[in-house]
């Protein structure tokens, strides 16, 4: 599994720098940030205890949908559908779809973080 780089600045240095990489000011190396928060705060809510074991849980056992992933982790599915959707938005998790049933992929389980 590979590690996630993953920054933490204000917002407004967030937008300058995404606008500064589009207009091709800034090259970005390959061991820096491509996800980022605009607080330590919001990075622990998304990063919290139980979400990197369910991170692990995914990487480990790789389950074939998410009732599969609700029934190895003991949650319920409303609210992993829910961590699960916020984890994708911030690309920790890939949610591909199989017919009628969605599968969990983790992305990552180790995360360096840059402030």
């Amino acid at each position: 599994m590979s590690v996630m780089h993953i920054g933490v600045k204000p917002q407004a240095e967030i937008r300058a720098r995404l606008i500064a990489i589009a207009k091709g000011e800034v090259k970005p190396e390959n061991n820096e940030p491509r996800v980022w928060f605009p607080s330590i705060r919001s990075l622990a809510e998304i990063l919290s205890d139980q979400n990197r074991d369910l991170l692990k849980m995914i990487a480990e056992n790789q389950p074939q949908s998410l009732k599969e992933l609700a029934a190895l982790s003991g949650r319920a599915p409303s609210n992993l559908s829910r961590s699960l959707k916020t984890m994708s938005h911030y690309g920790l998790v890939k949610m591909e779809k199989h017919e009628k049933s969605v599968r969990p992929i983790a992305l990552a389980t180790e995360f360096h973080i840059h402030i």
